[in-house]
């Protein structure tokens, strides 16, 4: 199948799902994680209507942009974890970040954001699964870096992220995205600009959006594992 027919499908899916779990039209936004995924392709995406893509490697994303300089309304979203030597590139080149989970990478963007951008928007990573091998802050910390992000000029705290552990069913996905969801219930609660909750994949699409998710990361059911045709 083209490109244009998997995009199609994502968003025929995401539809019947915020109707299945009682959430408004179009408030689930879809990023295409285009992570390795050469230039045809995300040209094919964009023909096809979509504008939010997600990149987790720095330089790579970097290239893309500029390759794509052309097509002005696309939303570049950094997901990938963020080093600090790396972290100039993302604050000069992307429109969104997703990632931190930090004091010194927060402060290094906010540093190394130029001052002719607008304030790069930013999600706050929260580890909700407690895996040692994941970043992101936990639940008991997050009112600690949301306060600091928060005094930084060139940072937009727009919501939270998080990539939970895999688990065997609907019911368990939920049970561990409930204290996520309550905890941005909570922020947007006292900020008019926390509006993101940047939850859901391939695995657990209907879990995520009956948890909150306003924006869902999906890549190989775009553009496949292998076929990257853009017929």
């Amino acid at each position: 199948m083209s490109i244009e027919a998997n995009l199609s499908l994502v968003s025929q899916k995401i539809a019947l799902l915020t109707c299945q779990y009682h959430r408004a039209d179009h408030s689930v936004r879809l990023l295409a994680v285009s992570k390795t995924k050469p230039l045809p392709a995300l040209e094919a995406a964009y023909q096809a209507g979509q504008r939010l893509f997600g990149e987790n490697y720095v330089q790579e994303a970097v290239d893309k942009r500029q390759a794509l300089a052309h097509l002005t309304d696309i939303e570049w979203h950094f997901i990938g974890p963020i080093q600090s030597n790396k972290s100039r590139l993302i604050a000069e080149h992307m429109d969104w970040v997703h990632t931190i989970d930090r004091d010194k990478i927060a402060n290094r963007l906010n540093e190394q954001r130029p001052t002719n951008m607008a304030a790069l928007n930013v999600c706050i990573q929260v580890n909700i699964s407690g895996e040692a091998s994941k970043s992101g802050v936990t639940l008991d910390h997050l009112a600690d870096l949301v306060e600091l992000v928060n005094r930084l000029p060139n940072l937009c705290l727009r919501g939270l992220m998080a990539i939970p552990a895999p688990q065997e069913n609907i019911d368990a996905q939920r049970v561990v995205y409930a204290p996520l969801h309550q905890a941005f219930l909570e922020l947007a609660a006292t900020d008019s600009m926390i509006d993101t909750l940047s939850i859901g994949m391939s695995g657990d699409l209907p879990a995520a959006i009956a948890s909150g998710s306003t924006m869902v990361r999906v890549g190989t059911a775009i553009f496949g594992a292998r076929d990257y045709s853009v017929s």
